[in-house]
C-alpha cells in the first residue's frame, strides 16, 4: 500500500504524525494496526510482521525509533523495501543522527510519503505550533497569549501541547483566548507559593526566602514548581528589562506578553538586580533544576542551596 517515513527527534510531532496516520489508515481501510518499538523488537519480529496474511486484510506496521534496531533488525526492513505487500501501509520513525543512515536512506528513496518532525528551536517555529495546536482544537488565541505560552514553556514541546489542550477546555467556547487567561491559567498552575518563594528571592530577602521556601514543602508543593516558579519570574524580569523605563506598563503590556500590574512588579524586583546578576541566576537555576531532577542525591538541598544562591545574588546586586 505505501511506505511512511516520519524524520525528526521531536517525540510530540512525531506521536502526532504516527496517531494521525493511524486514524486515517483505520477509516479509509479499517486496516489492523501493529506496533512495534526497536528497544523491545526481537530477530524476526519485523520479519513476522510485515509477512503476507492469509486473509489479505488492509495492514499499518508502525516501527519507532528505526535507528536504534540491531543490524539484523534493519535488514529485515531493507528486504521488505524490494518486496512490498500491497495490503500493507509501514510506518518508520528515524529519529536521525548516523545510527542507522543507511537503512534511512534506503527508506528515502521507496517512501511514498515523508514527515519531517524536527525539534523546534526558534521562537517563532514554536509560536506557529501553539497556533497550529489552537487551530486543530477548534480555537482562537490572540498573539500576546502565544508569546506568553511559548516564554514560559518553551523548552518543552509535550507541555507545550498539554498547555493549550487545557486551556482550550478551561476558556469558554468560542472566547477568544488572551494573554490574561493564559496568566490566570500560569497562576493557577504553579502553586502560589511557588511564586512566594520566587518574590523573596528577586527581593533579596534571604531569610524570609528560606522561610517560605520550607513552608511550600511542608504544604505539599513540588520542588519542580518552585524551581519553574523562579523561572518564569526571571524570564519576566528579563523581558521587562529591556524595555524603557519611560514607557508605562499599559502601553508594553501588548509587546511583552504581560499585564500591566506584572510589569510593574518586575521592575520593582529589577531595583535589586543588574544585567550580571540576571545571568548568573539562570545559571544557577539550570543546574538546580538538572540536580532537582536526577543529578543530585538530595534535590531538597539542591533547592535550599539555589534559593540562598539566587537571593544573596539579588541582594549583592541592590547593595
Amino acid at each position: 500500500m505505501a511506505i511512511t517515513l516520519i524524520q525528526g527527534s521531536e517525540e510530540v510531532l512525531a506521536e502526532r504524525a504516527i496517531s494521525e496516520t493511524i486514524q486515517t489508515a483505520q477509516i479509509n481501510s479499517a486496516a489492523t494496526v501493529t506496533t512495534l518499538d526497536a528497544q523491545s523488537a526481537e530477530l524476526g519480529a519485523i520479519t513476522d510482521a510485515l509477512a503476507p496474511s492469509l486473509f489479505t486484510e488492509a495492514r499499518l506496521i508502525v516501527i519507532r525509533e528505526i535507528q536504534d534496531l540491531g543490524a539484523e533488525l534493519q535488514e529485515e526492513i531493507t528486504s521488505y523495501l524490494s518486496e512490498q505487500d500491497e495490503n500493507v501501509h509501514l510506518v518508520l520513525w528515524h529519529k536521525g543522527g548516523v545510527k542507522g543512515k543507511s537503512l534511512l536512506e534506503a527508506i528515502k528513496k521507496v517512501a511514498d510519503q515523508t514527515i519531517v518532525v524536527e525539534a523546534l528551536k526558534k521562537e517563532s517555529d514554536k509560536q506557529e505550533f501553539v497556533k497550529s495546536e489552537f487551530k486543530r482544537l477548534g480555537r482562537t488565541i490572540d498573539h500576546e497569549a502565544v508569546e506568553a505560552i511559548v516564554s514560559a514553556l518553551g523548552s518543552d514541546m509535550r507541555e507545550l501541547a498539554g498547555v493549550c489542550s487545557q486551556l482550550a477546555s478551561d476558556t469558554p467556547a468560542g472566547q477568544k483566548i488572551t494573554a490574561g487567561d493564559v496568566e490566570k491559567f500560569q497562576r493557577g498552575r504553579i502553586e502560589t507559593t511557588g511564586f512566594d518563594v520566587a518574590d523573596a528571592v528577586l527581593e533579596g530577602r534571604t531569610d524570609q526566602a528560606l522561610i517560605t521556601l520550607r513552608r511550600a514543602l511542608e504544604t505539599g508543593v513540588d520542588p519542580v514548581l518552585i524551581i519553574t516558579a523562579l523561572a518564569n519570574s526571571i524570564r519576566t524580569l528579563a523581558k521587562v528589562s529591556g524595555a524603557s523605563r519611560g514607557v508605562k506598563s499599559f502601553e508594553l503590556a501588548s509587546s511583552l506578553g504581560l499585564p500591566p500590574w506584572q510589569i510593574d512588579k518586575a521592575r520593582r524586583q529589577l531595583a535589586n538586580q543588574t544585567p550580571a546578576s540576571l545571568a548568573r541566576a539562570v545559571g544557577v537555576l539550570a543546574q538546580a533544576d538538572a540536580e532537582i531532577k536526577g543529578a543530585a542525591g538530595d534535590p531538597l538541598y539542591a533547592l535550599e542551596r539555589a534559593v540562598i544562591a539566587l537571593a544573596r545574588g539579588s541582594a549583592r546586586a541592590e547593595r
